[in-house]
């Protein structure tokens, strides 16, 4: 057994600044864009082993048993479904799928801005409601590139898109790990957060277009912008503090796109934007071959299905292989479970972290069957039945879509290497003691606790499970409400998915831009640090201000 430390140099500082060593370098080195990026996650996982091995004292065994966990927990089920989806991708291009798409998306509208509104928002919001964990960058950014926006745009936009859903993705599953590590009630947890995040559900629309079309952009369709951010917000509050935190993802985007869509039907903006390149760089002309220019001939109805069909049978699919009643017994079933020897339960959590000493489970658990990346397998097998794909054809373009990923994937699972090594090590529990330091300012830095632990480990989920303990322990020690700290953990780390390395591979991927993770990194990462902050503001407010807007047991 060996038992975490946390100020393993005696001074809080000098183990913070180490601690943040891993992180830096890899975020430094991405930035750069001098490093391919599968480089620097593998460097930076090289610090992180000899900072846990050397500084805090972890036994090399561990360390070593840790990141191979990760490294495996990397591709299931994060790479599992980046792989599927960009094998669906690459099936519905090779058949014009795509084109059709394109032409049907402008029969609602031909503006780029409505178009942002519809995929990356909506749609982006109904996928991370339903399966989550990289599938919606993954979805939008590659629907993006199919009708013609740069791959920055493409990228970037579908980044800052995924954002005030990710509290409730995956039918609520970081609700889910915020409850399990707190002991605090689900629905009083998803009920606060529903009072935080609708207010960016009103925000992100209108920050989403002002970035791609400038503010000028954005005044010539706020009536659009509006509707899309309020028939997505109140949805959010009502089906969060009424009904459950599992289905409001779902529920909200499918208003949201009906209400657009309707008022689409009675307005439209007086000088239509065609142009799919940010206002601010054109990046397309450099990095990407000519498209042609789509065919204006009015979409038939048979077109149509056949252009909507993949995504069709994608969305009946997941939210299949999203629900309990699916995943539960078919995991009994199917579950193989391993305990990863010399690692499980021989690493001890320890004060302030946890209230008394908790050991870490290591077990990977191959839910095979029941990965949204197996979900999305079969619907694109579906797919490709419909699209009349032959067989052979079928597993020669799989093999291809592999050997395009294969840099990607390594990246991914080094990635994922980094954040389990940080959690067994307690790197990352030093880096959180740093923030609780903050006394009154707790409110704001606390949720740029939870900013940070998306960016760290690329999962709204994994954050609230790292932090969710430290943020309800250090509320009651301030005398603030446990139960908005721990919303604030997971309402701020929303707005880290849009940082986090392993979304900004996913965007990279899904764009085909590989190579240029740097760019992306630097072009959202103020917009991530603003948002967060806001985040902050607000939660300071509630915690001293409106303190009636506080849930209580």
């Amino acid at each position: 057994m060996w038992n975490q430390v946390y100020n393993p140099l005696e001074s809080e500082l000098l183990s913070t600044l180490v601690a943040a060593v891993p992180v830096v370098v890899l975020l430094v080195l991405i930035a750069s864009g001098r490093v391919a990026a599968h480089l620097a996650a593998v460097i930076a996982l090289g610090a992180a082993i000899l900072i846990a091995i050397l500084v805090f004292t972890m036994p090399t065994g561990h360390a070593v048993r840790a990141s191979v966990l990760g490294l495996v927990t990397g591709f299931f089920p994060i790479g599992w479904i980046v792989l599927n989806v960009l094998f669906l991708y690459r099936l519905c291009v090779e058949k014009g799928s795509f084109q059709l798409l394109q032409r049907t998306i402008g029969g609602v509208s031909p503006d780029r801005r409505i178009q942002l509104l519809l995929i990356a928002f909506c749609f982006g919001a109904f996928f991370e409601g339903a399966s989550g964990f990289g599938t919606p960058v993954a979805v939008t950014g590659a629907m993006l590139i199919g009708l013609g926006f740069s791959p920055l745009a493409a990228s970037g936009l579908s980044l800052i898109a995924n954002t005030a859903p990710v509290a409730y993705g995956a039918l609520g599953t970081p609700i889910q790990g915020l409850a399990s590590v707190t002991g605090l009630d689900p629905f009083l947890l998803g009920a606060m957060v529903g009072r935080q995040l609708p207010f960016f559900s009103l925000i992100v629309p209108f920050w989403l277009i002002w970035t791609f079309a400038g503010f000028k952009g954005m005044k010539e369709i706020w009536p659009a912008i509006l509707v899309t951010g309020v028939s997505f917000a109140v949805p959010q509050f009502l089906i969060s503090n009424f009904v459950n935190p599992w289905i409001v993802d779902i529920g909200a985007s499918l208003v949201s796109m009906a209400c657009l869509i309707g008022f689409l039907k009675i307005w439209q903006p007086a000088t239509p934007w065609l142009s799919p390149a940010l206002r601010s760089r054109d990046d397309s002309a450099a990095t990407m071959p000519a498209r042609p220019a789509a065919s204006t001939a009015k979409v038939t109805t048979a077109e149509r299905w056949q252009g909507l069909a993949p995504w069709v049978i994608v969305c009946a699919v997941l939210l299949v292989w999203g629900s309990d009643w699916f995943k539960v017994p078919m995991n009994k079933i199917t579950t193989v479970s391993y305990q990863v020897t010399g690692l499980h339960n021989m690493v001890a959590k320890m004060p302030p972290v946890v209230a008394k000493p908790t050991t870490e489970s290591a077990v990977f658990a191959f839910t095979w069957l029941t990965y949204t990346g197996t979900g999305m397998l079969i619907a694109a097998i579906l797919s490709a039945i419909v699209m009349r794909f032959s067989p052979g054809r079928l597993i020669k373009a799989y093999g291809e879509t592999i050997w395009a990923l294969r840099y990607s994937l390594i990246t991914i699972a080094a990635m994922l290497a980094i954040g389990t090594l940080t959690r067994f090590s307690g790197i990352d529990a030093t880096l959180g003691l740093a923030f609780a330091h903050a006394g009154l300012l707790y409110p704001f830095f606390g949720t740029l606790l939870g900013w940070l632990g998306v960016a760290l480990t690329g999962s709204d989920t994994a954050s609230n499970v790292l932090f969710g303990g430290l943020q309800k322990i250090t509320a009651e020690q301030l005398g603030l409400s446990s139960i908005l700290m721990a919303a604030a953990n997971s309402s701020g780390g929303v707005m880290g998915k849009m940082i986090d390395a392993q979304s900004i591979v996913v965007a990279s991927t899904a764009t085909n831009w590989f190579g240029h993770e740097g760019s992306i990194l630097r072009f959202v990462f103020w917009h991530s640090v603003v948002l967060a902050c806001l985040v902050g503001v607000l939660v300071m407010l509630q915690a001293y201000v409106f303190t009636g807007m506080i849930i209580h047991p």
